[in-house]
């Protein structure tokens, strides 16, 4: 993961953003501590962005 994933002009696609997502919540095997809880919040935020910038 970068270490600002919300930093503008992130050249991470949607796909690879998922990945990262999907891969947090394997690893925390459904329950998120505080700090994957702030790390999920800033990829979903990533991925929001990364969603509107390729439409």
């Amino acid at each position: 993961m970068t270490p600002n994933p919300t930093s503008p002009g992130s050249a991470r696609s949607a796909d690879q953003i998922n990945d990262d997502i999907r891969a947090l919540w394997a690893r925390a095997r459904g329950s998120l501590t505080p700090q994957e809880r702030q790390q999920y919040e800033q990829l979903l935020a990533e991925w929001a962005n990364a969603i509107v910038t390729a439409a």
